[in-house]
């Protein structure tokens, strides 16, 4: 049974199935071979059950929190007012980049989203400056990782969703390994650069009359950043609810900016629901694939014959970490993450793993797979936005932002409570 769902998924794969289709047929095809009953009658009211939650409507409501962003010209200030603070340290606007990423994803919660935005800002700079063009590129396909990880992230959600764990509880989980790990990403910008300075290019001369005239243009994300968390863990809103509140702070601050059109709305709308349409569907694909796998005793099966071996906690989780960076390789994150975590959820849990603390190194290790050759989505659309040159450029430029990621697992594994401390905080207040 698993031999099969292992090589039909592949299979799929290969042949470039969508993502969605891969997951729903993986799960029609198991229900037809090993139920006895016709669990695709269940489909309807899975999907019905699930979208007619309150949680998922969070997910649209942050995808168009973000494009009112991009659309109004508020990321591309915010971007300028960065390079300004940060642009002196050695590496230039590739710290830029980075710090820039981190404030984005704070209002964003998409990872491909921050990749093409920062790109976008960023590329016609590193033409002027002289910047080495691959760990250029490298630092924004990394930076743009970031926003699945820090809170609020939509990878997150859907997590939450098929682990059954709290959003709040995850957000906050995440909260210092995004920090730490965009502090990694910078000091390896800046010890390259200090190793090599050829890398850095040339940094912008840059008054403190300035930075501190750009310091308003920071105001904006990081205000609606605090409502949409603060409102969360004050008591006063859900996830949902407090995403709602991010889309009207964001309008109305379009509003004050003068920039909110009809024309600027449709294209914010359009984009809005062309990525929730995608990430709605590879969702409900998976709860039905849950529930086959449910069904047909392949969970149990497979956590009874994990449990059963020899192998001790932290081995079992090396393999776990090293079947997804493989995977990574290969498949799409999001498809990634509702394909597997319906199966490895469970075993980590009898493994005596805590699933908020699992949520934030999963997260992680689909940061690790927007990034890993061949088909990491963000080196796809860092080359798209440059629009010229090889694509082994961004390869090659990321390379040293894997190696950041993996001491980010490591150091996840080695102090678990750098994930767990916060919750564990809020939960004695």
């Amino acid at each position: 049974m698993l031999i099969m769902t292992i090589s039909m998924l592949l299979g799929l794969l290969a042949l470039s199935v969508t993502a969605a289709a891969t997951v729903g047929l993986l799960g029609m095809s198991l229900a037809g071979v090993y139920s006895p009953l016709k669990l695709t009658n269940a489909i309807g009211e899975l999907a019905w059950g699930t979208s007619a939650e309150f949680l998922p409507v969070a997910i649209p409501l942050y995808v168009l929190m973000g494009e009112l962003l991009v659309h109004s010209g508020v990321a591309g200030r915010m971007y300028g007012a960065v390079s300004k603070w940060v642009s002196w340290l050695p590496g230039g606007l590739m710290n830029a980049n980075i710090g820039a990423s981190a404030m984005f994803s704070a209002t964003s919660g998409s990872s491909v989203a921050t990749a093409a935005t920062i790109a976008t800002l960023a590329l016609p700079e590193q033409r002027k400056s002289g910047y080495n063009a691959p760990l250029f590129l490298g630092s924004i396909a990394a930076g743009g990782t970031l926003g699945i990880l820090i809170p609020p992230s939509i990878n997150m959600i859907v997590y939450a969703l098929i682990a059954n764990v709290s959003v709040p509880k995850l957000y906050l989980a995440a909260t210092l390994p995004g920090i730490l790990l965009t502090g990694l990403f910078i000091a390896l910008i800046v010890g390259l650069c200090l190793w090599r300075p050829g890398l850095a290019g040339k940094r912008p001369a840059v008054s403190w009359a300035e930075r501190i005239a750009a310091l308003p243009h920071l105001l904006p994300p990081l205000a609606i950043f605090a409502l949409v968390i603060g409102v969360i863990y004050g008591g006063i809103a859900t996830a949902s609810e407090s995403a709602a509140l991010g889309v009207v702070a964001a309008t109305l601050l379009c509003a004050y900016k003068r920039v909110l059109t009809w024309e600027m709305l449709g294209r914010a709308f359009e984009a809005t629901l062309r990525t929730t349409g995608m990430i709605i569907l590879i969702t409900l694909a998976a709860f039905f694939l849950n529930f086959v796998l449910s069904s047909i005793g392949l969970t149990t099966l497979l956590v009874n014959a994990v449990t059963s071996l020899d192998l001790p906690p932290l081995g079992m989780m090396l393999a776990i970490i090293l079947f997804y960076i493989l995977l990574g390789c290969f498949m799409d994150t999001l498809a990634m993450l509702v394909t597997t975590a319906p199966l490895t959820v469970p075993i980590v849990i009898a493994l005596g793993y805590d699933p908020v603390w699992f949520g934030v190194l999963l997260i992680v290790l689909c940061e690790m797979g927007q990034l890993t050759p061949p088909f990491g989505m963000n080196l796809f659309v860092v080359h798209s936005v440059r629009g010229q040159g090889k694509f082994m450029d961004v390869v090659v430029g990321v390379l040293p932002f894997l190696a950041m990621l993996l001491l980010m697992i490591v150091l996840l594994l080695a102090v678990p409570q750098l994930a767990l401390w916060l919750p564990g905080q809020m939960a004695t207040l």
